[in-house]
This record gives structure tokens, C-alpha cells and sequence, in this order.
């Protein structure tokens, strides 16, 4: 099997669903860099400006949904629900987007957002289906973030800087970002030409993956005779 053959080969980039990556991974004795599932979330924090927060949260999600880097589920604080999510319903709604919410969430937008399972907040759509969940603070929204998340893309919407460089230390994903659609996360936009994926290991590349990222070291010593003492 060519999994097994690093005599020939020397990386495997699995393209593919998230059954075949993992196989690929548990037998492949050749290096893998793996580009999975892409399950990105927003953030929208109560110290974040309104009209942002709601203008990168419809983006994150409507901007395409067949992509990896497609918001799927969006966190909103708990301070901030109830004004910002029948906002968001309305924009949702037009653009054909169905919703799927925690207790909170249904409590505030009732029959016009589905109950959310288990299930929903570890799911990449691809399709106009946005997970939402009501939390209490930054902290449990990172919390949430790194135990469903695809350490992809997240972002924090804020103007509290202290908030926000929390969020990017404690975040465990390939691109963490502030006041930004996780939209942006892409080879091009990052300035490393052509995206062959984007890696969701931490060695040797994570995020995008250009050329720079395929290539590796090789270090030539020309002497005279020099040893080391």
C-alpha cells in the first residue's frame, strides 16, 4: 500500500471526507499533513460594536456554504442575545438560512429557530444551517470552541482587548481571529499564493497550506578540515 511506502513518498495530503482522512492517518506510515472538517465559530461578545458584530456574523455564514472556512455555529453572549439575535433571524431568514439553537436561544427567537442536539455543534454543514449558542462569558465560549471545534477558524467579535487577546492565546485552532469573518481564512488572502488545503495539524505546516509550506530544510556545510572541540 503506498500509505506505507516512505521509501517513495515523502507527505500525504488526504483530500477527501473525514472517514478516508482518518484512515488515511491511523495506517499511513508517511507523514500526513491533514486538512479536515472545518466546524469555525464566531463569537460575539458583549463588549463588541453592534452593527459589526451582526455584519461579520451574516457574512461568516452567507457568504459561501460549501466552504471550510463557513462559520457553522455562532456563540453570542448572553447580555447581547436578545438584541442582537432577532436582528440576525431576520437577515438569516431572507437568505434562506435555518437555525438550530440552545434553550436560550429558542426562548428568545421561539418557532422561528429548531432546537440544536448534541449532534449540531460537532456538524459542518455545508449548507445554509447555522448552529447558535447562548454563553455566559468568554470563557465558556472557548471552552465550547475547543471541545467541538475542527481547530480551523474561529473569531471573537469585541472591543475589549483584554477579552480579545484571551481569546486568541486560549483558542487551540489554526486561525483565531479578531473582529474578522472567519471568511478570511484562506492561502490567497494570507499572501501565500496558490492554498493547496488548510491544515488542521500543529507540524509541520498548520492553516493554509502554500509551497513554502511543502517544503523542508536541507543543510550543506562546506569546510577545511574544521572538528569541533
Amino acid at each position: 500500500m503506498l500509505l506505507q511506502l516512505p521509501e517513495y513518498i515523502d507527505v500525504i495530503i488526504p483530500r477527501g471526507g473525514k472517514s478516508l482522512v482518518a484512515r488515511i492517518s491511523a495506517e499511513a506510515k508517511v507523514p500526513v499533513i491533514k486538512h479536515l472538517d472545518g466546524i469555525c465559530h464566531v463569537y460575539l461578545d458583549e463588549d463588541a460594536d453592534g452593527d459589526m458584530a451582526i455584519q461579520v456574523a451574516i457574512n461568516a455564514k452567507t457568504s459561501r456554504y460549501g466552504t471550510c472556512n463557513t462559520m457553522e455555529t455562532l456563540l453570542i453572549h448572553q447580555q447581547r442575545a436578545a438584541e442582537w439575535l432577532p436582528q440576525l433571524q431576520v437577515a438569516y431568514e431572507a437568505k434562506g438560512v435555518e437555525l438550530r439553537g440552545c434553550a436560550q436561544a429558542q426562548a428568545i427567537l421561539g418557532d422561528k429557530i429548531l432546537p440544536a442536539t448534541e449532534t449540531d455543534w460537532q456538524t459542518e454543514y455545508l449548507a445554509p444551517i447555522l448552529s447558535i449558542k447562548v454563553v455566559a462569558n468568554v470563557d465558556e465560549a472557548i471552552a465550547h470552541i475547543n471541545h467541538y471545534g475542527s481547530h480551523h477558524t474561529d473569531s471573537i467579535i469585541t472591543n475589549n482587548y483584554p477579552r480579545a487577546q484571551q481569546f486568541l492565546r486560549q483558542v487551540d485552532s489554526a486561525s483565531v481571529m479578531v473582529n474578522a469573518s472567519t471568511r478570511f481564512a484562506d492561502g490567497f488572502e494570507y499572501g501565500l499564493g496558490a492554498e493547496i488545503g488548510i491544515s488542521t495539524d500543529k507540524i509541520h505546516v498548520r492553516g493554509p497550506v502554500g509551497l513554502q509550506g511543502l517544503t523542508s530544510q536541507k543543510w550543506v556545510v562546506l569546510g577545511h578540515g574544521e572538528v569541533r572541540l
